[in-house]
């Protein structure tokens, strides 16, 4: 039997696994993602409402639009998309993550097909999405460039990616790791690995290099004094995001 090519890390896989049953619990491991979220779901739904001319006051503003969450985890990403309408995909290499986020959806009241599966077997199967969200992910694969061809190949042509990560300089060591995991304790030590983190210039030319079009990058920024995060047009330096298209 023929086997698809994977860019899952084992290692990486067993540490989301341990943590799987917090997903949901705001003062747990995720807390983090929990207080970014508010954030990302701005920058997603503003790029997605732009290229797709969606008027985000309308009544299920993203109907008919599929969409894939790769890396879904427990679905914090992927319920706000299905609220707004769009047909959602949840999809995970960590199969702890599938049944968490399967209840917690049916408990909602919301209908997500979630799958424990890659983005490179769904691209074998020649799955296709108007947008592919690939949030916090690539920091965590074996290969980056392997693992971003899979997301253009699910990308219908004019499909959005959007992908966010962290970037690698000093201060994300000092801030994603001494201060995340070693001081806040918001994420078990070991979460993050300093070497896989990657740069704005260098995650916009692998984009390039998977047949991605990038289009635009921001910052999230934290405030300490405020708790909360922000959109930052200039400073990337820890937390970034960006936006590309698949043009044919």
């Amino acid at each position: 039997m023929q086997t698809s090519r994977t860019t899952v890390d084992p290692s990486e896989i067993s540490k989301f696994e341990a943590m799987a049953a917090e997903w949901w619990d705001l003062n747990g491991k995720f807390k983090p993602l929990h207080m970014l979220n508010p954030c990302r779901l701005d920058y997603i739904t503003s790029q997605i409402a732009g290229e797709f001319d969606r008027d985000l006051k309308a009544p299920d503003p993203f109907k008919r639009l599929r969409m894939l969450d790769i890396g879904c985890g427990g679905g914090l990403l992927a319920e706000p998309m299905a609220r707004l309408g769009a047909d959602v995909v949840g999809a995970d290499a960590a199969e702890g993550n599938i049944p968490v986020a399967q209840v917690h959806a049916e408990q909602s009241g919301l209908t997500i097909d979630y799958r424990h599966t890659t983005a490179e077997a769904m691209a074998e199967a020649g799955e296709k999405f108007d947008v592919v969200l690939n949030m916090e992910v690539v920091e965590h694969v074996a290969s980056p460039i392997d693992y971003l061809t899979a997301c253009h190949d699910l990308l219908k042509p004019g499909g959005l990616h959007i992908c966010s990560t962290i970037n690698r300089n000093p201060k994300s060591f000092a801030v994603a790791i001494v201060g995340a995991e070693h001081i806040m304790r918001w994420l078990p030590k070991g979460t993050h690995e300093w070497s896989k983190f990657i740069t704005p210039d260098e995650l916009f030319d692998l984009l390039r290099q998977a047949g991605l079009e990038p289009v635009d990058r921001k910052g999230f920024v934290f405030n300490p004094i405020a708790w909360s995060w922000r959109l930052s047009d200039k400073d990337l330096s820890v937390n970034y995001v960006t936006a590309s298209l698949r043009k044919a």
